[in-house]
């Protein structure tokens, strides 16, 4: 078989960046390759500070070029660079990477992510929302989850977005926060059929096309894992942190250590844990019961070197208010929950994330 760039490129795409689901090549890491005879020269640009990144991303490469019949000597260039900080729009980045920008008229972007579905994570980013919006902040929620929106039933709306005539969409307020989500623009029980690219078209659009106006902080509440989404927000929006949610038990918290890691490696700040369902307050005689065990989120934020933000309880309220649309710190600030939330925001906003705040 002929060597060919086409051949090469296709063989690259089984080396995944550390850390996400999403390989090399459809990254645009690779930027060039040379075939002369026997001979494969390729050039990968990398914009990381973490040095695994590149020491295995040229392992990886190595071995699966070394694989290929008819290559006699393969030699990998990695251009390494660090990586663009919370730049605006239209400063020069690094090569190799996309172009990592604010979103006009937003102060901070703060992500609330989470390794493995079903641990309460669009619940803890509506009901930080909604504590950021009580202290007097103007607050948006774009849910990123495609496949799973649930904002739009959390705060109790199935009001469609129109459009403004610049042919942005016009966010939902909700309690006097903007939302987005993609459960405004589908009916009930319809599922979100799309590939990678589709969704991560979606996703760009919902960042960049909605006409959030001025806002003190816009929470990302992320789909669960490591893929294309997520992949998409941290290369090419300037997050200020990432606030990562999970349960105590240890499942959840190999799953959440990912999660760590993926931003670890492209420089966004943890800003803490919060280990969520952390026990059931009883109604009956307020006793707490640790149904999915105890203290695993305090030993893994030690572990991690991350504060713990909060271990949130399963309350009544909690599950009340997010079936009727208005979040517990909403519908019962004096429940055990929403003090749990309200005390996660005071942590916040007492960060130098927002020490410039009136």
């Amino acid at each position: 078989m002929a060597l060919t760039e086409d051949l090469i490129r296709e063989s690259l795409k089984s080396v995944k960046y550390p850390g996400f689901s999403r390989d090399i090549v459809s990254f645009g890491l690779v930027k060039s390759i040379e075939i002369n005879g026997a001979d494969v020269k390729v050039k990968i640009g990398l914009a990381t500070k973490d040095p695994s990144v590149p020491e295995l991303i040229y392992k990886q490469a190595h071995e699966v070029l070394t694989a290929i019949d008819g290559i006699g000597n393969p030699t990998i260039d990695l251009e390494i660079q660090d990586p663009p900080t919370g730049q605006p729009a239209g400063a020069n980045t690094n090569q190799g990477q996309p172009e990592k920008a604010t979103i006009p008229g937003i102060k901070r972007i703060i992500a609330v992510g989470s390794g493995k579905g079903g641990v309460g994570k669009s619940t803890v980013a509506a009901n930080l929302a909604a504590t950021l919006s009580q202290q007097g902040l103007k607050v948006g929620l774009c849910d990123c989850d495609l496949y799973g929106p649930s904002v739009a039933h959390m705060f109790g709306t199935d009001e469609n977005p129109r459009a403004n005539e610049k042919e942005e969409i016009i966010p939902i307020e909700v309690d006097g926060i903007k939302l987005m989500s993609m459960g405004f623009l589908l009916s009930d029980g319809a599922p979100v059929i799309v590939r990678g690219p589709i969704a991560t078209r979606y996703t760009q659009q919902f960042l960049r096309n909605v006409a959030w106006g001025e806002l003190d902080v816009l929470i990302l509440d992320l789909p669960p894992g490591t893929g294309d989404i997520q992949l998409t927000i941290v290369q090419t929006i300037a997050l200020d942190g990432a606030v990562i949610v999970t349960t105590p038990q240890e499942v959840a918290l190999i799953d959440a250590r990912k999660a760590v890691s993926m931003f670890d490696k492209v420089n966004v700040p943890i800003l803490g844990l919060i280990e969520n369902m952390a026990y059931f307050q009883c109604p009956s005689d307020n006793q707490q019961y640790h149904i999915f065990g105890k203290g695993g989120g305090v030993r893994e934020a030690e572990k991690l070197n991350v504060p713990l933000l909060a271990q949130i309880p399963i309350t009544m309220p909690t599950r009340e208010g997010g079936d009727a649309g208005k979040p517990v710190s909403i519908a019962a600030p004096e429940d055990a929950a929403a003090q749990a939330f309200a005390s996660v925001t005071e942590q916040l906003v007492a960060l130098p994330l927002f020490a410039n705040e009136a």
